[in-house]
């Protein structure tokens, strides 16, 4: 039996509900260590107006079951990916999303603007783990009027799709995803990097040179899961699962969850393969139960 793995996460009709996190795929300089077939979509390393240096070294850390990262959002600017890569993605058979950043809903909004139109980018994911320098340095993402400005910003510069990437570290993620959708996104990705912090015995000092910084991987995953439930049943536009994903086991616990695609990332720095073994995992999964489409997955996504 042929299982039908295409999905539509709003206006994006993807092949496969698999896609490639954004920080693991660069600007989809890596794509071609990938079974392309089995790709989605893929979101690329997150891009300021300008370029940034980033973070000094070591910028990357092991932890059990996961890693910490604090690269610092090194890139290269707008132009610079308008001139060097937008002309690879624009002849590329599947969809790629920028993830956009910066210090003030203007710089999010002027950003989108600069790619709006531009061959080769499908839309839009906001990060909004940013802070705000506008406001004392509070994250866009912790609060549900600054998240809402941004997304907003970016609605009023584009038409094309927007999906909000949603951190883990707030109260209560519901009111931050109903924000973004009322703000106009049209899909959420659930959910970003929870802050950590590693400590060195041998010197008593942080492993990382800033100090703290994003956990991935295995280790985040239930609460990953949590957290993409609790946001696809406070909204109805379409949730993106990101947080851990190694296996289709685990892609599939956040699509019977509610949401509609996965991102794999920290997945692929251990095994080039591991989109391609999700993909086809699910894939297997819904034929051995007799399922001819991803749509007939069942949900659990009770309503309050």
């Amino acid at each position: 039996m042929s299982v039908d793995m295409a999905v539509d996460v709003g206006e994006l009709n993807l092949r496969g509900p698999v896609v490639a996190a954004s920080g693991t795929f660069g600007y989809g300089t890596e794509v071609p260590l990938l079974e392309r077939r089995a790709l989605g979509a893929i979101v690329s390393k997150g891009i300021f107006l300008r370029p940034r240096i980033g973070n000094p070294p070591p910028r990357i850390v092991e932890t059990p079951s996961g890693m910490l990262n604090a690269i610092g959002l090194q890139g290269p600017g707008v132009e610079a990916l308008i001139r060097d890569y937008c002309p690879q993605w624009a002849a590329w058979d599947f969809p790629v999303l920028v993830n956009i950043n910066g210090e003030s809903a203007v710089e999010y909004g002027e950003l989108a603007a600069r790619l709006d139109g531009v061959p080769g980018v499908a839309g839009f994911e906001i990060n909004v783990s940013c802070p705000n320098v506008e406001q004392g340095g509070m994250y866009f993402g912790n609060d549900p009027r600054a998240a809402a400005e941004v997304t907003a910003a970016v609605r009023r510069r584009t038409r094309l799709p927007i999906w909000v990437k949603l951190t883990p570290m707030v109260s209560d993620i519901a009111v931050i995803a109903r924000a973004c959708e009322s703000a106009g996104a049209d899909g959420l990705s659930a959910v970003n990097t929870f802050v950590g912090m590693s400590i060195d015995l041998h010197t008593y000092r942080p492993r990382l040179a800033f100090r703290t910084g994003g956990l991935s991987g295995p280790a985040i995953r239930p609460m990953a899961v949590h957290l993409a439930h609790q946001a696809a049943r406070a909204v109805r536009i379409p949730v993106i699962g990101v947080g851990g994903i190694v296996s289709a086991d685990d892609a599939l616990e956040f699509l019977v969850a509610g949401c509609s695609a996965v991102q794999v990332g920290t997945a692929t720095f251990a095994d080039p393969r591991a989109i391609a073994r999700v993909h086809d995992g699910i894939a297997a999964h819904l034929e051995a139960r007799g399922l001819s489409s991803l749509a007939e997955l069942p949900r659990y996504l009770p309503r309050d």
